[in-house]
């Protein structure tokens, strides 16, 4: 985006490079691989997370390529044979892609992304998209919860000057619009995705004019149908709030406008918005709104709303935009079954770190409904299991797996669809404000409150069948350890 002669194709790590150039001088390096996108634990302790980022990996996988000057750097590296980068001069992706809908409510330790591909394909992409699901569906899952403390009061992002770079900025804001926020302050982001676009006016230009009436005054005949003023430049309420309230009386009801809204940047929010309140209303101005600003997120919205401020909305900035308590999401790229004679042979990570263990094998991941629609718990298959939910359905809770569990009564969904196979894509990604009212319909019919809770939020069960659950500990077993 910075500069449009960017070849993303090159966002990668060096090592999918040389790990590339050694596959290419096996003569089975067109064999397929299977990789899982997953990650382990939610954000902030929180009970799930959102899965955003998707449409960019679509770009980024469609777009995948080496032009001639990509090729000159690699060569310059003295590493690479010059067959490896003929190879990658004519590279197009050639594999199976399946993955959760965007939007997508997610819990640690299932597999998000399936990426099935000759090996190098496979390899190649790993970067690009760990990166945009670590990004995204950070922000999203952060959004969601500041506006799930925002009870129902509009909240927009304004980050973009507090975010990591121009990118982060943008596509942060895509995906905080995703995550619940009605609108951003980043105009870039609402021009690329249609994101509404909303913002007030600066400290800059209060200071700019002799005298804060002045100032006000002329915003609000610049924009007589959307004033907000920015009240606490000086003093919210000795002088901010009654020249608010001058303007509003003065300049806009002579004219037949209203003042919008006043936006409070500093201070004690809790105690200025009630006072603020009382003045407004004391002077006829009961729909006037009260924004505020100024290093705000889920715990400390929660705070204002919990001491009674008379918030309307809420413009959330580098809390948001960098998800400051909790920066990195963690998602990872694991290999998990690999091509032999034209079969897939299952393979496992082993750690020291009992939660670093992987999931082997070809897989598919159910939601299990419970007869009222509410999610009860995620599902890991073998890929090409008959699952028959009619009559009791016997799983595997992995933390105890001596207990004898069924599903009864239950309904089941498959969450991976395909996006790509055989390198062409297949997947009709929907539109943003579809991704949001996908996320708010999941939270609001379908997922537990007592898993949307900030504090000691319930677990999401992540069951087996039996047979993957067993194919796990054989494994396990057979694994040796040198």
């Amino acid at each position: 985006m910075q500069h449009n002669e960017r070849n993303l194709s090159m966002v990668m790590d060096f090592y999918e490079l040389t790990m590339s150039n050694g596959y290419f001088t096996d003569p089975n390096h067109h064999a397929k691989a299977a990789f899982d996108v997953f990650y382990r634990k939610n954000p902030d302790n929180a009970g799930f997370s959102i899965f955003v980022g998707l449409e960019q990996i679509i770009e980024y996988i469609t777009n995948l390529h080496f032009e001639e000057e990509d090729i000159t750097y690699l060569r310059g590296q003295n590493l690479f044979s010059e067959e490896f980068l003929t190879y990658l001069k004519e590279f197009h992706f050639k594999g199976d892609i399946y993955a959760f809908p965007e939007g997508t409510v997610m819990y640690p330790n299932e597999p998000v992304i399936t990426v099935i591909a000759p090996l190098i394909d496979a390899q190649l992409i790993e970067t690009a998209i760990l990166l945009e699901i670590n990004h995204q569906s950070l922000i999203a899952t952060k959004t969601r919860r500041i506006v799930k403390a925002a009870k129902g009061r509009m909240v927009s992002d304004f980050g973009a000057r507090r975010a990591h770079n121009m990118d982060a900025a943008v596509y942060g804001a895509r995906a905080a619009y995703i995550g619940g926020a009605a609108a951003t302050a980043t105009v870039l982001a609402g021009k690329m995705f249609q994101i509404p676009v909303n913002g007030t006016m600066a400290h800059s230009w209060v200071m700019y004019f002799g005298d804060e009436f002045t100032a006000f005054k002329q915003y609000a005949l610049t924009y007589p149908d959307a004033a907000v003023l920015l009240v606490d430049t000086y003093d919210v309420l000795e002088s901010g709030v009654p020249n608010a309230i001058k303007t509003a009386k003065e300049v806009l009801e002579p004219i037949g406008k209203r003042l919008k809204g006043i936006r409070l940047d500093s201070g004690d929010l809790a105690y200025l918005s009630k006072r603020a309140r009382k003045m407004l209303d004391q002077a006829g101005l009961c729909d006037c709104k009260i924004i505020v600003s100024n290093s705000l997120d889920e715990y400390t919205i929660t705070s204002i709303l919990d001491q009674g401020g008379c918030i309307d909305s809420f413009g959330v900035g580098e809390r948001l935009i960098t998800s400051k308590s909790e920066p990195v999401f963690g998602a990872v790229y694991k290999i998990v079954a690999v091509e032999e004679t034209g079969t897939f042979k299952p393979r496992i990570k082993i750690s020291e770190n009992t939660e670093k263990i992987t999931n082997p094998g070809l897989k598919k991941v159910y939601r299990i409904y419970d007869q009222e629609g509410k999610a009860i718990a995620d599902l890991l298959a073998k890929s090409g299991q008959n699952l028959d939910f009619s009559k009791p359905f016997r799983y595997v809770d992995p933390v105890k797996p001596w207990k004898n569990r069924y599903f009864e009564q239950c309904t089941a969904k498959e969450l991976q669809v395909p996006i790509f196979l055989n390198g062409n894509l297949v997947y009709e990604q929907p539109s943003i404000d579809e991704m949001a009212s996908y996320v708010k319909k999941q939270l609001e019919e379908e997922i537990w409150e007592e898993e949307q809770r900030f504090e000691n939020p319930h677990k999401h069960f992540m069951d087996m069948t039996p047979e993957l659950y067993e194919e796990k500990m054989n494994l396990l077993y057979e694994t040796k350890i040198e």
